[in-house]
């Protein structure tokens, strides 16, 4: 993120939440295309990706169906993303509803990020989970 841009993102909740969303959208997206990941290194943003026992259990070939119907959502609505920073999801895979979350947490992954806008200072953690483990 530019010096400048971080400047008019600070003082601007609505440009925090387009700038969180963008970087969200790439994290997902750099799940399965390699382009989007190299494009995410670029931009410093950082995390890690957990499945929850619910959807581990289900095997591998689900699992790669999940990350894929993850990394290709795009339908927000003002019920799952109040706040325009796609932090939240459902997709359907084989019939079964997961929802997906992204946290944001400082570099230590201890606290949340202070400034989670600024891929300097946030780490992303994408949990893919059934509905009963939420």
């Amino acid at each position: 993120m530019e010096t400048e841009t971080v400047k008019d993102v600070e003082n601007d909740t609505t440009l925090q939440a387009a700038e969180i969303a963008a970087q969200n959208d790439l994290f997902r997206k750099a799940l399965i295309d390699p382009v989007a990941a190299i494009e995410m290194q670029s931009k410093g943003i950082q995390g890690q990706v957990l499945v929850t026992p619910g959807v581990s259990g289900e095997g591998a070939e689900f699992q790669a169906a999940a990350l894929a119907a993850v990394a290709t959502d795009t339908r927000f609505t003002e019920d799952n993303d109040p706040y325009g920073d796609h932090t939240f999801g459902t997709v359907t895979v084989s019939r079964q509803k997961l929802f997906w979350k992204v946290d944001l947490y400082d570099t230590d992954f201890t606290y949340g990020s202070e400034r989670p806008f600024d891929p300097c200072v946030t780490r992303r953690v994408l949990t893919i989970m059934c509905p009963s483990e939420y």
